[in-house]
């Protein structure tokens, strides 16, 4: 289809919800090619066969578990089989991984696995088309890499290490590869509401959580996927190497108030 031509090919893990589905809308409403993986089945991936439904021509779903490398390399190779090109990654799976510093070591395998290993090697294993492309590779990782609460880790220091992916991706695979990293706060997603609802009163729970953001509110995964787009687009061609910070000024307090 010559819609398709004048498309770009994004490739997107963790699409099947939040952060990563509402990157894939940003994109398909600006005309792209999206091909989406996420952990979950097509046929109970619900949200994605609603994008479907929507964008029946342009978008595509896979299901992969990114800390098993053989199905990473299987999904790359499905979506170049598609279109023979990929101009942006969105490297975006991952998942919270909170046991503390004191986590068994089957704990810390799966966060890393999960969490840094996936983002190199869907970068790895992506790296041809993108150098062929010209293309840009975006990595998702998370508010913790810069400051983090206790019980966090081990998923605080595979975030924090991303930013060190970015940086060395930037250095080795540039001009032809332009790498940037995401860091994104308390987005109001399917996963956080799930967190509130686990406290005594779901509502309170919020209300302290927007309470520590100088901004008022949560973010919106909506505005991810903004950030994504313009940073996918020839308008930030000189960022690179760095990793941007989007938490609605979370961050900026040196101390919480007491509950």
């Amino acid at each position: 289809m010559d819609s398709q031509k004048k498309s770009r090919v994004v490739l997107i893990t963790g699409a099947g919800q939040g952060i990563g589905h509402a990157v894939a809308r940003t994109f398909l409403k600006n005309g792209d090619i999206v091909i989406g993986g996420a952990y979950t089945p097509p046929e109970q991936a619900l949200q994605a066969q609603q994008i479907k439904a929507d964008y029946p021509e342009h978008f595509f779903y896979y299901a992969v578990d990114v800390s098993n490398t053989v199905q990473i390399k299987q999904f790359v190779d499905n979506a170049e089989k598609l279109f023979g090109r990929i101009d942006i990654v969105v490297s975006n799976a991952g998942k919270n991984v909170f046991k503390g510093i004191d986590c068994d070591e089957s704990d810390w395998e799966y966060n890393f696995n999960l969490n840094l290993r996936s983002h190199w090697y869907l970068a790895k294993c992506a790296r041809s088309a993108l150098k062929q492309s010209g293309g840009t590779l975006l990595i998702m990782t998370s508010n913790h890499a810069f400051s983090t609460l206790p019980g966090c880790a081990p998923y605080n220091i595979s975030k924090r290490a991303l930013l060190s992916l970015v940086q060395s991706l930037t250095i080795e695979w540039g001009p032809e590869i332009r790498t940037v990293g995401i860091a994104p706060g308390f987005i109001d997603t399917e996963g956080n509401q799930t967190w509130f609802d686990t406290h005594p009163d779901a509502r309170l729970a919020r209300e302290k959580t927007v309470r520590k953001h100088p901004v008022g509110r949560l973010g919106r995964p909506e505005e991810v996927g903004e950030l994504c787009l313009y940073l996918a687009s020839d308008n930030a061609g000189f960022i690179a190497g760095t990793t941007i910070l989007m938490d609605g000024g979370r961050s900026a307090i040196m101390q919480d108030e007491d509950d």
